[in-house]
Formats: C-alpha cells, structure tokens, sequence
C-alpha cells in the first residue's frame, strides 16, 4: 500500500460512535464555548437595544405578561420570568445531564477524584460571598450577597478556550466539575433565600413526583413520554410552590442514566435494521427506530436534542432580557463608588481564583484525603480566575434580590464588569504557566493525579502485535476491524504517526474487533491475519489486509498469504479449522472489558482516546502522554 498525500490523511469521516455521539465532554465544551460567542453578542444586543433611541422600550417589552389558562388554574408570569423560570429550566438540565455523564463515565466515575473540585467549587463561593459581605453588610445591598458568588458555565469555558491549548480537555473538565457544583449550591439558595411565600403542599407534589421519576427507571417500555410527562409535573408543582422551578432541570439531569453502548443493544439494531430493509412495514421501521434510540443512554439522546438549544437560543435569550441596562453619566457614576458593583468585581476578580486554589489545597491535605488535583497548580489558578466569569445566575439572583431600581442597575454592572475583567486576568496566569522553566513544569505534572485507565487489558508484548520501540514510554492501542472503512483510513495516519513518534518513544498495538454484523467478512480476515502471524507475518498481512478492504473473500485471502510469502497450504487449513477463532476472540473480549463497541477505537497509554483520529489529534495524545510519563519518571527519580 503507498502512502497517500498528506492532504488525504483527513478522515473525511469519524467512527460510527464518534460521528453520532463523539466524545461527549469535547462536544459539550466545544458547544460551550462556541456558545459564548453567541452569549456575549446577545448581552451586547440588550445594552444596545436598552440605550439607543427610537427602540421599543426594553423593560416594558420583557415585562408583558403572559398567561397559560386551563379552566380554573392559570400560570401567569412576565416574558422575563419565562425565560428565567422556564426555558433557563433546560439549561440546568444540560448541566445536570453532562454532570451525570462525568459521574458515570468520566473523569469523576472514581469519586475520590469529586473531593478536590467539589471543594474548590465550595472554597470560591465561600470566599466571593465573604467579600461580598465584608464590603456590603449592614447597608442596603448586603441582600445581593447571593449574586456574587457563581460561576457562568458558558462563559467560564468560553474564557478557558481564549487561554489555554484547544485539547486542554482536563482543566475544563476541572471546572465543569466546579461549576456543576456551583449550581447547585446557587440553586440550593434560590430555593432558600430567595424564595418566598413557599407552599409546602405544592413543594411535596414536586418531590413525591420527582420519586416518580427515579422510579421509571423500571419500567421495561414507553419510559421516554412518562418522564417528559413527569419531569413537566415537576417543574409545575416547583413553579407553584414559591420555589425557583429551574433546580427542577439540574436535579432531573443528575438521574438520568448515563452508560455506553452495549454490543448487544448494538447487534439487535443492526439485525432490526436488516430485517426492515429486506420487509420495509411499519411494524419492523419502529422497532428499529426503538432499538436505535434505545442503544445510547438517555443522558447522551437529551443532550443531542438539547444542548445546541440551550446554547444558542436559550441562554443567549435570557442574556438579552437581563442584561439591558440603561446607561447615563448617574448610573455610571453611582456604579463606579457603589460597594454592590465593587463588592461583585472583586468577589469575581479577586475572591474566586483564591477561594478555588485555596481550597483545592486544603482538599489535597491528609485530612480530607489527601487526593492530588487532576491538573496543575499554576493552570488551577488560570481555572480559578476563568471561573469568576459571573452571568447566567448571578444576574438571576441579582433581579430575586432586587426586584428593580438603581441596585440592580449596580449588580449588573458589576456582574458584567467582573465578565470582561476576568478572562483577562486568566490570560495572564496562563501565559505566566507558558513561560515556566521545563523543569518546574515536569514537577508540576508529576504531582498531579494520575490519568485514569480506561484499557481492562494490559498489553503484553508476548501475546500482543506489537510495532515500534518495544520499550517505549508510550503505547497506542487500537481496536481495529480489517474490513472498516474506517480503519482503512487511519491506517496510513498511524504509519505516519510512528514515522513521526517513533524517534522520541512510540509503540503501536493492533488489537482484533471484527463487527461481522455489519462486515460480514471481518471474523476471517482477523483469523486469517493471526495464521500470518503465526508463521511470523502478522504485519505484513496486515498491511496487505488494510491495503485490499474489498478483496477479503477466502480465495482472495489465499492470494494475500501468497504475496506476503506465507505457506499458503498451512495457512488455508489454520483458515478452514479455524485455528485462530480463539485468539480473535480474546481481542473482542477485552474490547467488551474496556467499553469499546465501534471501530477503529484508540487507547494512548491505557486513556482511550474520543474525538478525531487525525495526525494531529494522535500527534498531540501522544506527545501529552509523553510529557506525563517523563514527569512521573523525574518524580520518582527525586524520591
């Protein structure tokens, strides 16, 4: 096979999991800070459409009522509560559902690894709020005490992807964590100091219901339109009950289900797809359509159909009915001495990136644990002061604290002051961390947490395929199928990997995965590339595998073994007794082990690798990889 062009080295396509559900946390942040373009172009949209003459005026627009009636009962809010109330509802949904996935699946699935960023996330609350207070108590503002204290996850992550390299995946998963906290604990305000008039009974029907909705989980079919039904109830007994409805979203997210595909949830689609194509009814078209949906988790089909909403149309509306304020020399002028709009900036500026490395500090002590932080302590830092970007909550809180008038003027000011300030003192800690000596930086990495492995089986060079420098620091791993178009493409991508890699430490291990539901002719190529390997050809036949993806019939695998030089005799018969069924096998079994149900899937030094598989991509695993084995061995060589 010839090496194709370095422009053809793109797959033009993903896996098949990768291009429906591709590495959630990435899409997630991607989205994010996508999104906070689109967040920050409202905001500015609302200041301009509250100032500029010869517009609607702004407040009277957001303050029309709206009514939904049945009968006798009746929900009545303004436009601005709709949206706060309402659709910002989804919002927290999404947040609680990408935090269930980490829970479940992520970084955070071994729960010692919650203590440092939960504490973080408590520690700069505490702080913001002490701040806050310290400049504000006792006078009329100290009620916005709450506004001062959390984190806008759009805009944070938004300000993360400014400052940091774009596969910085675990700082920002860092302050997710942080910011699922943060949420919560906002939320849990709302519902305490802000809400008033709270109805006991109505709150009740919202818990027994939200049971009902845990519940559901038993329900063998038809689970989908109950808990929309359900999650629906809630929000209306929430709404009735003086409680702020939107931890309604937060609390149904974090118990939605959130798992891999199986194989065989896999494997049954495939076989009802096949059946509907060859009897297109009705009948087969839905249990097909069933079997799909039913194969990826809940969590990951609300956040498809939700999260492009919630980005770029909810959160963004509610920028535009809450940031509009209407600038004058007064309202400036009041801002610029007020101790609300100065106790929100320096509780965001200041207050945050302490509390959160303060506290992250305090949680790797032995008395709490003692567990390292997953990232280092100067991009902690950079966390910290991306984390008191304030917007979405704090102006929520801000217009419950202050209902209207020249305060919540001063707290918008302040909120939007400490947005703009904040990702610029990100910036600065960032670019500081940059320029560290390599020797500080390795130490810094050797001190953090290690990389949870995701690969059940270690590989082992007695058994395993190995290519490379059998001794090198960092392993790439890949589940591949020889009949994958897929994999077909990334073939020349690893070649050109280990042309690249190898000087510096870099070995390469196939591992078998044929999906015969859908390549029919995979399971023989996989055993016929473990008849080569037992007369010592592996990665010739191999090559010569990936090379004819189309001519993979017995009478065509026979040529192969001809042209690679193998007893052709002993190799048809190792075909025909299927000699190598077992060892093919095995491969499929660890694939099982390690969550792997698509092709080609790539594990760098056991961490699996989501996302694009293109030079650059595995480039930069690799070098990443690299870099933290070099810190642990500097690490270890000074104990």
């Amino acid at each position: 096979m010839t090496d194709a062009p370095a422009d053809d080295l793109r797959p033009r396509g993903r896996t098949a999991w990768a291009r429906n559900l591709a590495a959630p946390v990435r899409g997630f942040l991607r989205a994010e800070t996508g999104g906070a373009v689109v967040l920050v172009a409202a905001a500015v949209l609302a200041l301009l459409w509250a100032n500029l003459p010869g517009l609607p005026d702004y407040e009277h627009v957001w303050e029309t009522e709206l009514a939904l009636r049945l009968g006798d009962h009746e929900l009545v809010t303004d436009l601005r509560g709709w949206v706060n109330e309402g659709l910002m509802t989804l919002f927290f949904l999404v947040v609680g559902l990408e935090a269930k996935r980490e829970l479940d699946q992520g970084e955070l699935r071994e729960r010692a690894r919650l203590t440092v960023p939960v504490m973080a996330g408590l520690g700069g609350m505490a702080v913001t709020v002490g701040i806050y207070l310290l400049l504000n108590a006792g006078g009329p503002g100290a009620a916005g005490w709450g506004a001062a204290m959390s984190t806008d996850t759009a805009l944070a992550l938004g300000a993360l992807a400014l400052v940091t390299p774009a596969r910085a995946v675990r700082v920002r998963v860092f302050l997710l964590t942080m910011v699922v906290v943060d949420d919560l604990v906002a939320l849990a305000v709302i519902a305490l100091a802000y809400s008033s008039d709270v109805s006991l009974p109505a709150l009740g029907v919202a818990v027994a219901l939200f049971a009902v909705l845990i519940a559901l989980r038993f329900v063998p079919t038809g689970r989908a339109p109950l808990a929309a039904i359900v999650g629906v109830g809630i929000w209306l007994a929430m709404f009735e009950s003086g409680v702020d409805p939107v931890i309604s979203g937060l609390a149904i997210g974090l118990v939605t289900a959130s798992y891999p595909p199986g194989r065989e949830d896999l494997d049954r689609a495939t076989e009802l797809t096949r059946s509907f194509r060859e009897q297109p009814t009705p009948e087969l078209a839905y249990s097909a359509q069933r079997s799909l949906a039913s194969a990826i988790s809940p969590n990951d089909r609300l956040q498809y159909l939700l999260h492009p909403w919630t980005t770029y149309v909810i959160v963004p509306l509610f920028a535009l009915a809450n940031a509009g304020i209407h600038l004058s020399g007064d309202v400036l002028g009041d801002a610029a001495t007020s101790s609300v709009t100065l106790g929100i900036l320096v509780a965001y500026v200041v207050g945050k990136p302490v509390g959160v490395v303060g506290a992250a500090w305090l949680a790797s002590r032995r008395a709490f644990g003692g567990e390292r932080p997953s990232v280092t302590w100067p991009v902690l830092t950079g966390a910290g002061a991306a984390a008191g970007v304030g917007f979405t909550v704090s102006l929520l809180i801000a217009s419950l604290a202050f209902e209207d008038g020249p305060l919540l003027d001063q707290a918008k000011l302040g909120v939007l002051a400490a947005a703009l300030v904040s990702p610029l003192v990100a910036w600065l800690v960032f670019a500081i961390t940059r320029r560290l000596p390599d020797r500080v930086r390795a130490r810094q990495l050797g001190a953090v947490a290690e990389q949870l492995v995701d690969l059940a089986d270690d590989v082992d060079p007695a058994r395993d395929h190995v290519r490379g420098d059998p001794d090198a620091a960092v392993t790439l791993v890949e589940y591949g199928d020889f009949e994958c178009p897929y994999c077909g493409q990334a073939e020349p991508i690893i070649r050109q990997l280990l042309d690249t890699c190898q000087a510096d430490g870099l070995r390469y291990v196939f591992r078998h995965l044929p999906l015969a539901d859908v390549h029919p002719r995979a399971q023989l190529a996989a055993e016929a590339a473990e008849a080569a390997a037992e007369q010592g050809r592996f990665w010739e036949m191999h090559d010569r595998l990936f090379a004819h993806q189309d001519a993979l019939t017995p009478a065509d695998l026979q040529r192969h073994a001809a042209a690679v030089g193998l007893n052709v005799a002993r190799f048809t018969e190792d075909l025909r007794k299927r000699r190598h069924l077992r060892r093919v096998s095995e491969d499929v079994g660890s694939a099982d082990r390690s969550g792997v149900s698509g092709t080609p899937s790539f594990f760098v030094n056991g961490r699996r690798h989501h996302g694009v598989y293109d030079v650059e991509a595995l480039t930069a695993a690799v070098r990443s990889a690299r870099l933290r084995a070099r810190a642990a061995a500097t690490v270890r060589g000074t104990r």
